[in-house]
C-alpha cells in the first residue's frame, strides 16, 4: 500500500510537529508513508533515515505562484509528478479545496481531509488528533521521533572528539526571527554559572544571518571560547547526529529545538515571542517563559525578560 500525506505549513517545526500522525498511519496501515511538504521544510536533510517516512516530495508553490507548482499550471505540474506513485491513499492535513481536486485528479482513491473551507482557527495539534479521531479512530498522543542509525552517531563522536565523560549542550542561539533571539550575555552569563558546577562543551548552532552571526561572535569572542564549536558552517543533515549526542539542549524557538527533542535529546526551550504550544507539545521540551508571564503569545516581546538564572534553575532542575 502506497499512502501519502500532505502537509503544507512552511518551515521545520511545523513539520516535525506532524510527525507523530505520520507515524500513526505507517503502524496502523503497517507501510512507510511518503510526504509532500515545502521546500523550507528541509525534510529530506532530517527524515532521510527515520523508518516511518518513504518517499519527500517537495511542494515548490509560494504566495508569489512563480514556480513549478504555483497557479494553475502548477497544478497540473503538481499532479502529473503525484501521478506517477500511484498512490493508494492520501491524508490532507489542510481544508483547501485545492489540494482535495489535485488528489482527486491524481487518480489517488481513498481521500482523508480536514473539513473544507474551514481554515481559521485551526489547532496545529488539536485539530490533527480530533482529525485522527473521528476518520481513522486513532489516538495519537507520542512524542516527534527522528531516527537516525547507531553508526551513524559513533562515527560522528569520534570525528568531532565528543567526550562522554563531561556534559555535551547544544545552545540554539539562532532564530528565524529578532524577537526570539535571547541576547547574547544571557547566554554568556548562563554558560558561566554551568562552568560553575559541570564540565561541559558547548555547540552553537546558528543560521547565517548578520544579526545571529552578531550573537554568534559576541559569544566566542569571550574567555570562554576553548569550550565552543561552533556549527553555522555545517547542514542540518551534518548537525543532527552532532545534536543526538548531546546531553541537553537549550535553544531559542528555532529549528534546533524542535529538532533536538524530536531526536530525544532534552531541550530547555526559551519562549520569549511565540506561542507556548511551540516550546512544550513535547515531553522533552523544558519551556522557559519571560518573567511576569503566564504563558507566551506572538508579540509577547519577552527576550530580555528572560534571565540567565530562570535558564540556569530549569538546567538544574532538567538535569537532575
Amino acid at each position: 500500500m502506497k499512502i501519502l500525506a500532505i502537509q503544507n505549513r512552511m518551515g521545520i517545526g511545523d513539520t516535525v510537529i506532524f510527525l507523530p500522525f505520520i507515524k500513526a498511519l505507517s503502524t496502523k496501515f503497517d507501510t512507510p508513508i511518503s510526504l509532500l511538504v515545502k521546500k523550507n521544510s528541509k525534510a529530506e536533510q532530517y527524515l532521510y533515515q527515520t523508518n516511518y517516512v518513504d518517499k519527500i516530495l517537495i511542494l515548490d508553490r509560494d504566495e508569489k505562484n512563480n514556480n513549478r507548482h504555483g497557479g494553475f499550471s502548477g497544478s497540473i505540474n503538481l499532479i502529473k509528478h503525484i501521478k506517477t506513485f500511484n498512490f493508494d491513499k492520501v491524508i490532507i492535513f489542510n481544508s483547501s479545496l485545492r489540494y482535495n481536486l489535485i488528489a482527486k485528479l491524481s487518480g489517488i482513491p481513498e481521500i482523508y481531509q480536514y473539513p473544507l473551507f474551514k481554515k481559521t482557527k485551526q489547532h496545529i495539534i488539536n485539530t490533527p488528533k480530533k482529525f485522527f479521531k473521528e476518520k481513522l479512530n486513532l489516538e495519537v498522543n507520542d512524542d516527534p521521533e527522528i531516527h537516525l542509525n547507531n553508526e551513524l552517531l559513533s562515527l560522528t563522536e569520534k570525528k568531532f572528539k565528543i567526550n562522554k565523560n563531561h556534559m555535551n549542550i547544544l545552545l540554539g542561539i539562532g532564530g528565524s526571527g529578532s524577537t526570539k533571539r535571547i541576547p547574547a550575555n544571557t547566554f554568556l552569563n548562563l554558560i558561566e554559572k554551568i562552568l560553575k558546577v559541570r564540565k561541559c562543551k558547548f555547540f552553537l548552532a546558528t543560521g547565517k544571518d548578520e544579526e545571529e552571526q552578531i550573537i554568534l561572535r559576541q559569544i566566542l569572542d569571550t574567555k570562554f571560547k576553548d569550550v565552543f564549536f561552533r556549527l553555522d558552517d555545517f547542514s542540518i543533515k551534518e548537525t543532527l547526529p552532532i545534536i543526538k549526542s548531546c546531553d541537553l539542549s537549550i535553544c531559542n524557538d528555532t529549528s534546533f529545538s524542535h529538532l533536538s527533542a524530536a531526536l530525544g535529546t532534552k531541550t530547555i526551550t526559551l519562549m520569549a515571542d511565540t506561542p507556548l504550544i511551540y516550546g512544550n507539545y513535547s515531553t522533552k521540551m523544558f519551556p522557559v517563559i519571560p518573567d511576569g508571564e503566564t504563558t507566551v503569545y506572538h508579540n509577547t516581546l519577552g527576550k530580555e525578560k528572560i534571565h540567565s538564572q530562570k535558564i540556569f534553575d530549569r538546567f538544574i532542575e532538567v538535569t537532575n
